[in-house]
């Protein structure tokens, strides 16, 4: 008899082999799509639907994607959000078209081509010293309006009780929050240079992103499956800071964090990390990481799935590894099918894997690409795996 889509899924997250592989698309920013393919989608299948977006943001650039389109593409999840506070969507409504978009954080999107914006404005870039950190207008972490909409969300998907429920939170990542406050370039001479500054502004990231996670997590409740963390540690080849420097500054506050948000909800916590992470994957499960997203089979060492099912297949549950470097934009459609086949057959026996794409699929991706991504997902995902 068929599972429902939360059935497969918490199999799935408890290593149990459901009956068929679980599929995650456009239920956080990480899974989502951008609004080129997403419009492509619709029009392909024929559905009528508005054009919406992840924490009603444009400038963020991922879709919201409609109900009829998750029912098409067999999605097995539901996405909650919170949202930027009321002040920051009335601010940045009245703003010039093409000004940048300031978060509650302070830092600045800019435009850098037509529809694509990126956080350059660095609020503490010329900040010099641990007064100039704690003298800044940090954002309130008990603004209501940040979570409006949550508990209601979250309350009617669980009464529905259909499908499993991931939430995500945006702008709680500590390490991206220091960065984008003040500059890659700035804030990795801080480490080397002037390490008390950059432990005590990943202190103040750290623990406003608690802060603020707090709420979120009270209104969720217990209607929730999966909690959506992370923070970027990998490039194509290696890592952006050392293991030695990882450990050093920010696998405690990792663990900290995580630790926080298990001591409030018994919901599994998936880590969002791109890039060749493969050198901390044994600090992720120590720090208490259940699901590793999003697998970038096209970086380093993550390209070998194998171990990484070997090793780590028994502790981490694997959910991506859908190539979004070359297949998915570039390969023909038995080709996109010959490598889900390829990732199914590698991560998914014994359960602990949730199909996706490696992060969000973007402008180049065809959307017949993506049908044909799901739909060998449902002929290569059954179990018993071939």
């Amino acid at each position: 008899m068929p599972l429902t889509p939360r059935e497969r899924v918490l199999a799935a997250l408890n290593h149990e082999e459901p009956d068929r592989v679980p599929i995650v698309i456009g239920v956080s920013n990480a899974t989502s799509m951008r609004l080129k393919p997403y419009q492509g989608l619709k029009k392909l299948l024929g559905i009528d639907a508005a054009d919406e977006f992840l924490y009603d943001w444009p400038e963020l650039g991922t879709v919201k994607v409609d109900e009829e389109t998750l029912r098409r593409l067999h999605v097995d999840v539901r996405g909650v959000w919170d949202r930027h506070p009321d002040w920051v969507v009335e601010r940045n409504a009245k703003r010039a078209p093409g000004e940048p978009f300031f978060d509650a954080w302070g830092i600045g999107q800019v435009e850098i081509t037509p529809g694509t914006w990126f956080p350059h404005i660095h609020p503490l870039a010329n900040a010099t010293s641990i007064e100039d950190i704690e003298s800044y207008p940090w954002p309130d972490p008990n603004d209501p309006s940040r979570i409006r909409g949550v508990r209601e969300r979250a309350e009617a998907l669980s009464r529905e009780g259909k499908y499993a429920i991931m939430a995500t939170p945006w702008l709680l990542f500590p390490f991206e929050r220091a960065i984008a406050l003040r500059g890659m370039e700035t804030f990795f001479m801080d480490l080397v240079e002037n390490p008390e500054f950059a432990q005590a502004l990943l202190r103040k990231t750290t623990d406003l992103c608690k802060a603020m996670m707090e709420p979120f997590l009270k209104a969720l409740g217990d209607n929730v499956d999966i909690i959506k963390i992370g923070d970027d540690l990998g490039t194509q080849t290696s890592l952006l800071i050392s293991p030695r420097m990882y450990r050093r500054y920010l696998k405690p506050l990792h663990a900290e964090y995580i630790a926080f948000i298990k001591a409030r909800t018994s919901a599994k916590v998936l880590f969002h990390t791109d890039g060749d992470v493969f050198p901390l994957l044994d600090d992720l499960v120590e720090i208490g990481v259940d699901i590793l997203n999003p697998i970038q089979t096209s970086a380093g060492r993550m390209a070998d799935l194998s171990t990484l099912k070997k090793r780590y297949g028994k502790n981490l549950v694997f959910c991506g590894g859908i190539d979004t470097h070359h297949v998915l934009p570039h390969g023909t459609r038995d080709e996109v099918r010959a490598e889900v086949r390829r990732v199914i057959e590698h991560l998914a026996p014994g359960g602990g894997y949730l199909l996706a794409a490696v992060h969000t699929i973007m402008d180049d991706v065809p959307p017949e690409n993506i049908l044909a991504m799901v739909d060998a997902a449902l002929e290569y995902g059954r179990y018993p795996i071939a």
